[in-house]
């Protein structure tokens, strides 16, 4: 695995995810894409605002020959049915992906 994509490295694990996979020495570059930036800089790193991932076919061409993609998005479900929580968390992604 040489490339990576990290969704919600701004949270607790996509955090995580994304210390291991700088730290990895056969990881040779790693994108986040955030909502918000994390503020970090790394020679492996590369960081892609997206606001609203209900727009991530706009950058279909960018996430073209990764190895691997760390989904580890989401929103706190507190106040949310399961519906709002669902839309938020999976749907975007998902229906892209399928």
């Amino acid at each position: 695995m040489k490339s990576v994509i990290i969704t919600g490295a701004s949270g607790m694990i996509g955090k995580g995810i994304l210390l291991e996979c700088l730290d990895h020495p056969k990881i040779e570059r790693v994108l986040l894409v955030n909502r918000s930036s994390i503020g970090m800089e790394h020679s492996k790193l590369q960081e892609i605002l997206l606001k609203d991932f209900t727009q991530i076919a706009t950058l279909k061409e960018q996430l073209k020959g990764y190895d691997a993609c760390f989904y580890a998005m989401g929103v706190s479900a507190m106040g949310m049915s399961t519906r709002q929580y669902t839309d938020l968390t999976f749907a975007p992604v998902y229906l892209e992906l399928c």
